[in-house]
């Protein structure tokens, strides 16, 4: 019986750690679930297809006009009334009605020759609107992965943290240890011991307060990514040297071109300069050729029953006269227009550099802070060593060794803080000059 039972709560235990094993997530997959999953990223494809669908249906302006009209008739009296010979002596004439009651109908074809340009524009206008929503797309996808990216290096941030109190608590037992020795033996007073405790209390406390916001951190980024908070983790830093920012540096000014914010403004001017055109086309006559094809029937069943058939061809040519003055002054607006997006672009062009020079500078900057933080961390590691030896020789006081002991935890901490900050930078910087 003893061993059924110990067989059982084996399965349950592997069944449990399966339930609750966590997958941990690399910064590549967290970047391709949040493309596939964020409401941002999927709204803005599905604005692409809008513009698409826009696209298609204005191309349908090219194709004749179709449209078919009918109309039945069925009134109180008729409409007309006639007097036509019987033929019977005493009654030679009668009264007869006509137009009571029938159908018209009529389908129409009109195919446009000339509409003063305005349907090639609008055609090239609607291209020009999907390659605009195509761009703001990919805006928005990198401001997507810049948010996961953020909130993956905040993580790995509080990890390291939480591994760090680790150690920290890991060192400050063996100290506790050794002064519950000490004070046993008569060697130190409880004061000592009491500080060890407090130091422990800290700990407690700040390793509290990192599980906290690593918890709502992972419930931030599970939203943002579509996932579940409970089934991922992430990795830790890893122990590599970090890449040097150099083998990212580019000509900004090669790259600019390919950034989407500057396609974005040169096809902001293109759409300027088409409405100038469309504008344009309102001041020009428009021609077009058609088919009629007309059906009538009267009375249909009675003596006085009319019905027929006919088509014709036709010809139409519209030519705007009163609109023409106010039209000029509206083509001029939109030159105006035209004059406004190319300055803009321009100013945008050489703010986008600067921002690119920035990106690039803070990359250098953060790579700097953390070598200044490994450095610090060989310094912290050495002091601790030998105030702890100093310590266990009886030649230092453990307040020395408690300051030498929290001076190692915040070297570690500052690493974690330089090396994810590094990577966020390296991200911005990569996002601003096409390097994804």
């Amino acid at each position: 019986m003893k061993r059924k039972n110990i067989i059982l709560l084996a399965v349950l235990c592997l069944w449990t750690g399966k339930l609750f094993s966590q997958e941990i997530y690399s910064l590549r997959r967290c970047r391709e679930m949040a493309l596939d999953n964020n409401a941002k990223a999927r709204n803005s494809r599905r604005a692409v297809e809008a513009a698409e669908q826009t696209k298609k249906a204005t191309f349908t302006k090219y194709f004749p006009e179709v449209s078919a009209t009918g109309v039945g008739l069925l009134n109180e009296k008729p409409m007309l009334t006639t007097t036509v010979q019987t033929g019977d002596p005493t009654y030679p004439t009668m009264e007869v009605g006509l137009l009571k009651s029938g159908i018209i109908g009529a389908v129409t074809a009109m195919q446009p020759l000339y509409a003063g340009g305005r349907i090639s524009t609008g055609n090239r206008l609607a291209q020009t609107a999907l390659d605009i929503s195509r761009l703001q797309q990919r805006i928005t996808d990198n401001a997507v992965l810049l948010a996961t990216e953020q909130y993956y290096w905040q993580l790995v941030a509080l990890k390291e943290k939480l591994k760090t109190i680790d150690e920290a608590e890991t060192l400050l037992e063996r100290i506790h240890h050794d002064v519950t020795l000490s004070v046993e033996a008569g060697l130190i007073t409880r004061n000592d011991l009491l500080r060890v405790e407090l130091e422990q209390n800290k700990l407690q406390s700040a390793r509290l307060k990192a599980e906290n916001g690593l918890a709502i951190l992972k419930l931030s980024m599970a939203q943002h990514i579509g996932a579940d908070a409970t089934t991922f983790d992430v990795a830790p830093l890893s122990g590599d040297t970090l890449p040097p920012p150099d083998r990212w540096l580019v000509n900004h000014t090669a790259v600019l071109p390919q950034s989407a914010e500057y396609q974005l403004l040169a096809k902001s001017v293109d759409a300027a300069q088409l409405q100038v055109k469309l504008q344009a086309g309102e001041a020009r006559p428009s021609v077009a050729v058609g088919a009629v094809y007309n059906y009538y029937g009267f009375d249909n069943g009675k003596p006085t029953e009319m019905k027929d058939n006919f088509g014709m061809a036709m010809a139409t040519v519209s030519v705007p006269l009163s609109g023409w003055w106010g039209n000029s002054h509206n083509v001029k607006k939109k030159q105006l227009e035209v004059q406004q997006a190319v300055n803009t672009r321009q100013e945008t062009e050489e703010l986008l550099l600067l921002q690119m020079q920035h990106l690039h500078n803070g990359v250098v900057e953060a790579y700097r802070q953390t070598q200044l933080a490994q450095n610090a961390i060989t310094v912290a590691e050495d002091n601790a060593r030998q105030n702890e030896a100093h310590y266990k020789a009886g030649i230092s006081i453990l307040s020395d060794l408690l300051d030498a002991r929290n001076l190692l935890q915040q070297s570690h901490d500052q690493y974690a803080e330089a090396a994810t900050n590094y990577f966020l930078k390296l991200s911005e910087y990569k996002i601003a000059t096409n390097q994804q």
